[in-house]
């Protein structure tokens, strides 16, 4: 395999202030840098999150609908998190239980972005197929 993971996400955000608070807030995300234009979020211990405004950026970028991306979450921790999100009136969908035993929740994002975290690795079939399909070698 060439790659090694996803190291990086990006979304482009109109109000930087609120979408860094909600997702250091809501999902405990540490600010690694701040700039002009920019904020860079801790999302994991191999993984950032940033958040950019529009505009021309360095290597032609440009801002685009996403479907969804997730968070992976430590199993037995979801729970927890959903009582987090309704006691700051976020609205939440599930736990939802997949087949095979992995489960996930879904939140919108302040700008309509939807944010999944999920236990899948950690969890049920996910954690017995998932991890090790992806540690096989073809």
């Amino acid at each position: 395999m060439t790659v090694s993971g996803l190291c990086e996400l990006t979304l482009e955000v109109r109000d930087l202030q609120a979408l860094e608070a909600f997702y250091t807030d809501v999902f405990g995300l540490r600010v690694l840098k701040r700039e002009d234009d920019r904020v860079w979020l801790a999302a994991g211990s191999h993984a950032r999150l940033g958040l950019w405004l529009p505009g021309e950026k360095e290597f032609g970028d440009e801002g685009g609908k996403h479907v969804h991306y997730a968070f992976s979450a430590e199993p037995g921790t979801l729970d927890a998190l959903v009582d987090r999100l309704k006691d700051a009136s976020i609205p939440v969908r599930g736990p939802v239980e997949h087949p095979g035993g992995d489960r996930s929740i879904y939140v919108d994002d302040p700008e309509g972005n939807v944010v999944e975290v999920w236990d899948f690795f950690e969890r049920g079939e996910g954690a017995e197929r998932g991890t090790d399909a992806l540690a096989k070698e073809d």
